[in-house]
């Protein structure tokens, strides 16, 4: 019987995405102002999803987690907790904003403008607000994005915008005129780019 050859495993990023693979977040330089990104798969948030969140994070409230109460609200049903909405807008866009990330500077203006249910599917978008290569530190510079979620029926359910330390293309920095950018607050990447 003869030996299976071994297969070689590739790690790096780089080489997989060389392979045709789904490339993993952007350079700097691949960001432009208006351009929207409509990220793929959707998602469906279920009760089970929602109690879980509640549960870990130590939300108790009984809007998103007691059937008998929530019947008796404004919107007679159980509420998805909007930290899980942020924190399912933010995962999806990671692969077309925040994947090759140095770190994420700031989140603002989130904002939840209408409530989401058990069994609505989110659809995120992210539209590109500012691009901003850094003058102090030219390999890299702040991309700034509004993200926003809408319900399967249209209805915009949650948006936030972010500003997300990005890293240039390699090989892009060296032919740069360091004087020529605006400069943003360089944040030295000591958190998760991903939270």
């Amino acid at each position: 019987m003869s030996e299976r050859p071994e297969h070689e495993l590739v790690t790096d990023q780089a080489s997989r995405e060389a392979s045709g693979a789904h490339p993993y977040g952007r350079y700097l330089d691949d960001f432009e102002v208006g351009a929207v990104y409509k990220h793929w798969p959707a998602k469906t948030i279920t009760e089970a999803e929602d109690h879980l969140f509640c549960l870990l994070t130590m939300n108790h409230h009984p809007l998103h987690i007691n059937d008998v109460y929530a019947r008796e609200s404004q919107q007679g049903r159980n509420v998805v907790v909007g930290p899980l909405v942020y924190s399912i807008m933010l995962g999806m866009s990671v692969s077309d904003v925040s994947g090759k990330a140095i770190a994420n500077l700031a989140t603002e203006e989130l904002q939840h403008p209408a409530p989401v249910f058990h069994g609505d599917t989110l659809f995120v978008e992210s539209e590109v607000l500012e691009v901003t290569p850094s003058r102090s530190k030219p390999d890299r510079g702040v991309v700034k994005v509004k993200t926003d979620a809408y319900k399967q029926d249209g209805t915009l359910v949650a948006t936030f915008k972010r500003a997300v330390l990005v890293p240039r293309r390699p090989g892009e920095a060296e032919d740069l005129d360091p004087t020529a950018a605006a400069t943003p607050a360089d944040v030295s990447p000591a958190h998760n780019p991903d939270g």
